[in-house]
């Protein structure tokens, strides 16, 4: 499974629809599509909804997104995400540095 970060912002609809129904809903059709919820959140700022979702593809994350704006008419932002740790390993090694850096 990998991670994805996913950011919601609210438009008008959407505000009018809030419910504990549609909050369902919506981890339903993650559920149905593969995803599992980690954590979510609401936020003030730039976005109006964090959250951490585990899906076995990024096709499917890619429909998950979709899906939810068109379930709850939340727009969207879909990131993929690694652990601090993962990426570390992946380019924490002095040879990947060296060889990435083209020095001429």
């Amino acid at each position: 499974m990998s991670k994805f970060l996913m950011l919601g912002k609210y438009s008008n609809e959407a505000i009018n629809g809030i419910s504990k129904d549609r909050t369902k809903k919506a981890l339903k059709t993650i559920k149905k599509l593969g995803g599992k919820v980690e954590c979510l959140y609401t936020l003030l700022g730039s976005y109006d909804l964090a959250s951490i979702v585990d899906f076995p593809r990024n096709s499917d994350a890619i429909k998950a997104s979709i899906a939810l704006t068109r379930i709850t008419g939340i727009g969207f932002t879909t990131f993929p995400a690694i652990t601090v740790e993962e990426f570390d390993k992946i380019v924490g090694n002095k040879q990947f540095l060296n060889n990435a850096v083209d020095e001429d």
